[in-house]
C-alpha cells in the first residue's frame, strides 16, 4: 500500500546525505521530522482501522458459524418430524453459511497480515523518528557553533580592517600635520630673511651716514 511505500522510504532515508544535500540543513531536518510524525499520526490511524477491521470480520465470521450452527439444528429438528423437503432447504442454509465463515476465516487472516505489516512499519518509523530528533539536535547545535565561528571569523576580519582603515587615517593625518609645519617653516623662514635683509640695509644706510658725516667734518 501506498503509505507503507512512504514509510518505507522515510525509513531507508539516509540522514546525513539528506544533510550534506541541503541548502538549509537545520530546516531540512526540521521538516524531515515533521513529515515522519505526520507518517507516524497516519500509520497509527491505519493500525487502528486495521485491528478494529480485524475484530469487525472475526465478530461477522462467529455470527455466521453461529447461523451454521443453527441451520444445522433446525435440519435435525426436520428429520425429526420427518420432514426431509425441510431439512435439505435447512442443510443448505447451513453450507451457505459455512462457506460466508470460511470466506471471513479468510479475510481474517489476510486482515492479520495487513495488521502486521503496519505494526512492523509503525515500529520502525518509530524507531527511525527517535533517531532523527536525537541527530538533529547534535546536527543543529553543530551548524549553529559553525554559523557562530563563521560570524566570529567575520567579525575579526571586519576588525582588521577596521583597524587597517585607522591606521591609514592616522598616516594622512600625520602627512598633512608635517605638511603644514613645513609649509610653516618655510614661511617663517622667508619673513625672518625679510626682516634681516631689511635690517641689514638698514645697518648699511647707518654706516654710510656715518662715513659722509666724517668726511665733512674732515673737510
Amino acid at each position: 500500500m501506498a503509505l507503507l511505500e512512504r514509510v518505507a522510504a522515510l525509513v531507508r532515508a539516509n540522514l546525513n546525505d539528506l544533510i550534506d544535500k541541503a541548502e538549509d540543513p537545520e530546516k531540512m531536518l526540521k521538516q524531515v521530522i515533521l513529515d515522519m510524525q505526520n507518517q507516524l499520526l497516519q500509520v497509527k490511524t491505519q493500525v487502528a482501522i486495521a485491528i478494529a477491521d480485524q475484530h469487525l470480520l472475526s465478530k461477522k465470521a462467529m455470527e455466521s458459524q453461529q447461523k451454521q450452527e443453527d441451520w444445522m439444528r433446525k435440519a435435525e429438528l426436520a428429520v425429526e418430524k420427518k420432514d426431509d423437503g425441510l431439512a435439505r432447504a435447512a442443510l443448505e442454509r447451513s453450507m451457505e453459511q459455512k462457506r460466508i465463515s470460511e470466506s471471513f476465516e479468510q479475510q481474517i487472516a489476510d486482515q492479520k497480515t495487513e495488521v502486521e505489516n503496519l505494526k512492523s512499519g509503525l515500529s520502525r518509523l518509530e524507531g527511525k523518528l527517535a533517531e532523527a530528533k536525537a541527530k538533529s539536535e547534535v546536527l543543529i547545535a553543530r551548524q549553529r557553533r559553525a554559523r557562530a565561528t563563521d560570524a566570529a571569523r567575520r567579525a575579526q576580519g571586519n576588525k582588521a580592517s577596521a583597524a587597517d582603515t585607522f591606521d591609514r587615517m592616522k598616516d594622512r593625518v600625520l602627512r598633512a600635520e608635517a605638511t603644514s609645519q613645513a609649509w610653516t617653516e618655510i614661511t617663517s623662514e622667508d619673513v625672518e630673511d625679510r626682516f634681516a635683509a631689511l635690517e641689514k640695509e638698514k645697518e648699511i644706510d647707518r654706516l654710510l651716514a656715518e662715513i659722509k658725516s666724517r668726511k665733512l667734518l674732515e673737510a
